[in-house]
Formats: structure tokens, sequence, C-alpha cells
């Protein structure tokens, strides 16, 4: 599948060189790519905010986009490195459970957000990168951003097939995500992810809300309704947010530190 249009995700920042070199490496494989920054603010090491933040954005960009997401605390281990073919993308990415929200969801007994091995559907394609005539060599054992991703990605987009960089895998690595389900009128949910305003996004689908009178709960503070905005109200709000998750924020302020608010806090929702 050929495409220019390449996508980066990492949690490089911006203070060392690491995306300027990986960009220079595509560029010198392929000088008319596009390369787009999704984010390299990623917290360090943080593979589930890494997996929601890709698995909010990749879908806004065209078919055959080839994405990029290097979160990778196990870089230079055994962990491998796959090129998935996924709603006609591919993402380039260690196996670590950064196609989390990308992937099917499958039923699992896994604690919330813990990886654990899921089958590839039929209808997507997952290669194990292997061959290293397409790699940047000698490879570094620390930075596989550059020597391993980004060259991959600069061939596939000159239209290399995937099959050619390394063998078919069935299965790759997902974080356990919790599915929301109502029981005696009340919905069980978890902080996902918080953002650089200090947002609080749910696991709470506005699905699983659509046409209900609700109250949230988090924290030992409620919330008695839904509002349309962030500006909405005083205090704390409650909305549904442009990922399609129940948000918690505060009018003008700090939802997460209003609350001491962190990831994988439990959220309850009740019909009132």
């Amino acid at each position: 599948m050929q495409s220019r249009l390449i996508t980066l995700l990492t949690d490089f920042g911006h203070m060392d060189p690491f995306v300027g070199t990986m960009k220079g490496v595509i560029l010198g494989i392929n000088p008319f790519a596009v390369i787009i920054d999704l984010t390299h603010e990623v917290s360090p090491m943080d593979i589930l905010q890494g997996a929601f933040l890709l698995g909010t954005a990749w879908h806004h960009f065209p078919a055959g986009t080839i994405h990029i997401a290097v979160v990778d605390p196990g870089v230079g281990t055994q962990r491998r490195v796959l090129a998935v073919e996924a709603h006609d993308h591919t993402f380039l990415v260690p196996d670590n459970g950064l196609l989390s929200f990308i992937l099917p969801k499958k039923a699992t007994s896994n604690s919330p957000f813990q990886p654990y091995l899921q089958d590839v559907p039929s209808s997507y394609r997952a290669t194990v990168l292997t061959e290293a005539k397409f790699w940047n060599n000698p490879v570094s054992s620390t930075f596989h951003g550059r020597d391993i991703f980004a060259p991959v990605a600069g061939y596939l987009s000159l239209g290399e097939p995937r099959e050619t960089m390394g063998n078919p895998v069935t299965s790759v690595t997902q974080l356990a995500l919790p599915t929301s389900r109502w029981l005696s009128g009340n919905l069980s949910g978890y902080v996902i992810h918080i953002d650089r305003f200090g947002n609080i996004v749910t696991t709470v689908s506005a699905a699983s809300v659509e046409n209900k009178r609700i109250s949230i709960h988090i924290n030992g503070r409620t919330i008695s309704e839904l509002t349309k905005t962030y500006g909405s109200g005083h205090g704390l709000v409650a909305h549904i947010g442009s990922h399609g998750y129940i948000e918690v924020a505060v009018a003008n302020g700090n939802a997460a530190e209003f609350l001491k608010a962190s990831v994988g806090d439990k959220v309850l929702v009740i019909k009132t």
C-alpha cells in the first residue's frame, strides 16, 4: 500500500533531536514523503496514553496513511516490532499494546489496562519486521525509532510491500480495556486519560448513556447532569467530549487537580 503520508507519535518530546532524526531518515529514503506530527508529548513510557491518543487520531487521516507510534520502554529487548494493516491504514508499532484502541476489543478476564495476547482478526494483517535490509544498520539497541521504524516507513511509502519486510503473525499484544455495562441502574468505568488542560476522559462512551438521565460520581464528588460545553455551569461539569467519551472538567480550571484524579480511578454512572 503506497502512501506519501506518514504520521509520528512518540514520547520523545522536543528537547533532543530524536524526532528530527527520524524525519531525516524517512526523507533520505523518500524525499517526497509528507510527515505529520501527531504528538511527541506522550508521557514517558506511558503505553496506555500513547494507545489512546493514537486511537483518537488515526481515523482523521486518509486511507493508505502510514502511522509510526513509538512509546517503547522495551526497546532493545525481545519485544517484536510490527507492521499492521488495519482499516486501510498501516501501523508501525512495538508489540506492547499501542494498537489497543484500533483493533477490535475482545472480552478478557485480565485486569483493566494489563497486557495480554489477542488473535489478529482475519480482516487485518500483521507482520513482525525481521528483514534488516530495510533498516538503518547498524541498529542501535536504544533507538529503534531511527533505525527500524523510520526506514521501514520510508520504504513502505515508496510502495515496498509489507510482506517482504518480515513474517506474518497471528497474535499481538493488547491492553485490556474495560467494557462498561449497565447493571441494576449503575454503570462502572475508569479514568482513561487526562489531557493538557486537566480534563478527565473516562471509558464511559456516549452511546452507553444516550437518552438517559444520569449522575456521574468520581473521587467522592457527584455531577448531576451532562452539559454541552466546558463553560456550561460552574465548578465541576461533565459532557460528551470530542472523542465520544464522558469527560469531567472544571469551568476555567483543572479538573484532575481539583479531584486529585489519576488514570485508573473508578467512575460510577447512575441512572436518575
